[in-house]
């Protein structure tokens, strides 16, 4: 009788912390033992020369999701998510994105049926809220984390997405009361608006002058904005996408001061500068 649904023997297992040869044996999709010598499976993987490790965790993507100009992502849960596996991702978080007007009930379970069609992979799903309305704050959103939504983010920017500081004040409320994270993209729109304006009255368009309207000190007061409100509430907070040093700082000292403050950034804010970006024609975007 096998002992196992899959065994994968001959490779190098690797943890956080150490590297060592064994075998691993799987039943019904959980990893059930690891030693040497575990016995017979219904299938089993060679995996002679090879490193063994965990799936990786993508906790931040957009997937088949309406931009704020009701432009869908270029991938879907199907695309999105054999991508991921290729990469050796075997979960992972995208958003269910309210825009103004919406029902945030609805938007999710949109997004929901949308995921349970097509991944091939384990997923599961932060929320977008851009419409606090009382029905949203009230019933919606509690509602929802009671059922294991449990972190949602919030936009300080982009016109049909940003909140003001009430908001998300209401919002910082409900998940402390809660248990719940909430995630935040914190830049100054008026300071990235007042840029953009004068760029764009003196004809500069090309992709490199992003680097300019998005100047680091719009990321860095927000950030130290946003922080200052999840204090107020003592608030669980993320800031996400993290591109400057000086908004990464206000981090860690938050959290040296015992603050439930979190960051995240994303490769291109640690291999590419601002100099990528001045390339012929569009290539720099």
């Amino acid at each position: 009788m096998n002992q196992y649904d899959l065994l994968i023997k001959n490779g190098k297992v690797r943890t956080a912390v150490d590297s060592f040869e064994a075998e691993i044996g799987v039943s019904e999709g959980k990893i059930t033992a690891i030693g040497q010598n575990l016995g017979k499976a219904e299938r089993t993987i060679d995996a002679e020369g090879m490193l063994v490790l965990p799936g990786g965790i993508d906790a931040h993507c957009h997937i088949e999701q309406e931009s704020s100009t009701r432009i869908m992502t270029a991938d879907d849960f199907y695309s999105g998510s054999v991508s991921a596996a290729f990469g050796g991702n075997t979960t992972f978080l995208p958003f269910a994105a309210q825009h103004r007007g919406q029902s945030l009930r609805e938007v999710v379970e949109t997004a929901r049926e949308r995921a349970q069609s097509k991944a091939v992979i384990d997923y599961g799903l932060h929320l977008i809220i851009s419409d606090p309305t009382q029905k949203v704050l009230e019933e919606e959103l509690p509602s929802l984390i009671k059922e294991g939504y449990t972190s949602f983010k919030v936009y300080m920017t982009y016109e049909m997405l940003k909140i003001n500081d009430s908001e998300i004040l209401d919002i910082l409320a409900i998940a402390r009361r809660y248990g719940a994270l909430t995630m935040v993209h914190a830049e100054n729109n008026e300071v990235i608006n007042w840029i953009s304006e004068r760029l764009l009255q003196r004809g500069y368009h090309a992709p490199k002058f992003h680097a300019v309207s998005h100047s680091p000190v719009a990321e860095s007061e927000a950030s130290r904005r946003a922080i200052d409100l999840a204090r107020l509430v003592d608030a669980r907070m993320l800031i996400v996408h993290v591109s400057d040093g000086e908004a990464a700082h206000s981090i860690l000292q938050a959290r040296s001061n015992e603050l439930k403050i979190y960051g995240e950034t994303c490769p291109q804010y640690l291999f590419l500068t601002a100099k990528d970006l001045d390339q012929e024609g569009m290539e720099g975007a």
